[in-house]
């Protein structure tokens, strides 16, 4: 059983998806430490031509808390705001309407806490794009020595769920050593993603944004491609 473990990120780019269409079984690792700064509550879009960032609304995140312990603002203006951010940046986009109703119903659907939602996103934007990859949050679950840490708490993770592969994006290279992992009867692979190009209104290309730019300028059937674009190296 080929798996991927990975934190909860907002909108992320589509190398986090491409990893998730890669496994069989993929963990949302939400009982780790909040990183601030990081992917867990932000991402870019396009505006003006330029990347810009966008933000979940959240109150209390700080490096102190676990991801599933941090909660969502209940000022519902500012998801509303959100929404009209994406509308007007990408309302001539080919495929504006194909993706904005999707987007509207993750934004603003009801959650306290923001691995709730983003849990959410990840399972409604993987159904968007035909995924039958099964999916499990981390602190629901996974069975896990709470102990561990770093790669000894994925191995164990590995263990627990029978993996016979595991799959790490390409980042993680210095923090995972393929022998260990070979020593415990399991084969560890790092997913790069292709280089990706698309055409983003008249503008220079802009790399690296969130899937939801993937999906506004490609559609759902482009975007599958696009997930095949990936390296192992």
């Amino acid at each position: 059983m080929k798996l991927g473990i990975m934190q909860p990120y907002f909108f992320p780019y589509i190398g986090y998806w491409q990893l998730m269409n890669a496994v069989d079984t993929y963990v949302i690792y939400d009982d780790v430490t909040f990183i601030k700064n990081g992917w867990i509550n932000r991402n870019r879009i396009l505006i003006n031509g330029e990347a810009r960032y966008f933000n979940l609304p959240t109150v209390g995140a700080s490096s102190y808390v676990l991801i599933k312990d941090v909660q969502l603002s209940t000022d519902r203006k500012s998801f509303e705001k959100l929404i009209k951010s994406l509308d007007s940046a990408y309302k001539k986009a080919a495929f504006y309407d194909e993706t904005m109703p999707l987007l509207e119903s993750i934004i603003l659907s009801d959650y306290e806490y923001a691995s709730g939602l983003l849990e959410f996103q990840i399972r409604s934007i993987a159904k968007h794009l035909g995924m039958n990859t099964n999916i499990l949050l981390s602190s629901r679950d996974v069975e896990k020595n709470t102990d561990l840490r770093a790669q000894d708490k994925v191995l164990d993770i590995c263990k627990n769920l029978h993996a016979t592969v595991y799959y790490n994006a390409i980042g993680g290279t210095e923090l995972y050593d393929k022998e260990i992992f070979a020593q415990n009867g399991i084969k560890l692979s790092f997913l790069a993603t292709d280089q990706i190009c698309y055409k983003q209104y008249k503008n220079e290309f802009v790399p690296y944004l969130s899937i939801i730019d993937v999906l506004m300028f490609n559609g759902v059937e482009e975007t599958k491609q696009l997930l095949k674009c990936t390296d192992i190296p």
